[in-house]
């Protein structure tokens, strides 16, 4: 039987189904980021932490709604602990980044000629946050902007900023949940439409450049990412260097997914061209059911490694594995998401964070049989007061991947 759903239409049919997603969505706004500086600044002072230095890129996008891209100058701004957001950003980008500001605070520049670390000391002078302060650094940060400011400062405690920054990011509120459902059921519809259009020949260059238009006609810019991969190639996680062309039998690994208003969307569906062999439909089976476990697992006041234990145990119970060895599941078990693709908290042995209400995961215990092929299976969950809640419903099986026939 062929796969149901799989090679049903051609591209131009497959794209004319697709509408966009995205209109009555609306972005984040002012008081929403005026709520995380306060949630911020509250766990601040808690725990003795002057200030945080948020570098261009999504923590500063997160606090402030101020868009700007990480480079070899220093952009960012200073959330204290006490008072407003202090922005630092070279002279001439000043009014670029005054039509970017969402959240009102002055912008300290240095001329290309002048050392911005020690503008930073300066500026946390007047915040009178002095010698003896402890000033975290964002987790994302170039290593030069740390050294920076190391180098001229003295006296003070720098220290990670990831426990301020996780502390707010990694749990979503009710607005951040809507547009990453949102962003989930587009890369879903574009799943679906990819695999109707497939047909023996196809490269996987070519089904790239489909989902780039489908996910444009959704509504988003674009993927965000995109990983196909057929046959062979399917067995190494995140892709291969050549592209490879569709033939009957085939495992076909589709990986991607796109923003919306900032916020992201990650799946990955697996399925046959043409007629599953009873190994790659074992296998298959195998995938589906240690998603499952990982699902069932992920209760409030458990750990996140208890996620990945999960589906671990489960795998190590067919022969598979132990632990991260092939054949079995390499890698771990999820990923926080977010603004960012992979954020924290993870799914993986040692990471004891407690699973709370709000909290976003991939779950995607992929299968790597070497030389052969690999299955992956990822939906992404949310944490709510009694339990997981799928953004997506995981793929309904190996014959009828999308639930066409149910």
């Amino acid at each position: 039987m062929t796969t149901i759903g799989i090679g049903t239409q051609s591209s131009e049919q497959a794209l004319a189904s697709l509408s966009n997603m995205t209109q009555t969505l609306t972005p984040i706004a002012a008081d929403e980021h005026l709520e995380r500086i306060a949630k911020a600044q509250a766990y601040m002072l808690a725990n003795n932490i002057d200030a945080i230095y948020l570098n261009a890129g999504t923590n500063l996008t997160y606090f402030t709604g101020m868009k700007w891209y990480a480079s070899e100058r220093m952009v960012g701004a200073i959330l204290p602990a006490l008072g407003d957001v202090q922005y630092i950003a070279p002279y001439f980008e000043i009014g670029s980044l005054n039509g970017f500001k969402v959240i009102d605070g002055p912008i300290h520049g240095w001329q290309e000629h002048e050392n911005p670390y020690a503008l930073f000391v300066e500026v946390l002078k007047k915040l009178n946050i002095n010698e003896n302060a402890t000033i975290g650094i964002d987790e994302s940060a170039q290593f030069f902007i740390f050294d920076g400011i190391n180098k001229v400062q003295t006296g003070l405690t720098l220290i990670n900023a990831q426990p301020v920054t996780a502390h707010c990011r990694m749990h979503k509120s009710i607005h951040e949940l809507s547009l990453m459902q949102r962003a989930m059921d587009m890369t879903l519809a574009v799943h679906q439409a990819t695999a109707s259009m497939l047909y023996e020949g196809i490269t996987t260059t070519e089904v790239e450049a489909f989902i780039k238009q489908a996910h444009q006609k959704v509504g988003a810019p674009g993927n965000y990412f995109c990983i196909v991969l057929f046959g062979v190639a399917t067995s190494f996680p995140h892709g291969v260097k050549d592209a490879q062309v569709l033939k009957k039998g085939d495992m076909v690994l589709i990986d991607t997914g796109c923003k919306v208003h900032d916020y992201l969307s990650d799946i990955t569906r697996t399925y046959v061209f043409g007629e599953p062999t009873m190994r790659q439909r074992m296998f298959w089976d195998h995938e589906k059911a240690a998603q499952m476990a990982a699902f069932n697992a992920a209760q409030i006041g458990a750990t996140c490694e208890d996620v990945d234990a999960g589906a671990r145990n489960y795998l190590a119970a067919q022969g598979l594995g132990p632990l991260y060895q092939t054949p079995g599941c390499p890698h771990r078990t999820g990923h926080g998401i977010g603004l960012d693709i992979h954020e924290w908290p993870y799914l993986v042995g040692g990471d004891k964070t407690p699973l709370a209400p709000g909290m976003c995961f991939s779950n995607e215990p992929m299968l790597v049989i070497p030389d052969e092929f690999g299955v992956r299976l990822e939906d992404h969950f949310y944490m709510t007061d009694y339990g997981p809640h799928w953004f997506t419903e995981p793929s309904h099986s190996i014959d009828d991947p999308f639930g066409l026939n149910t």
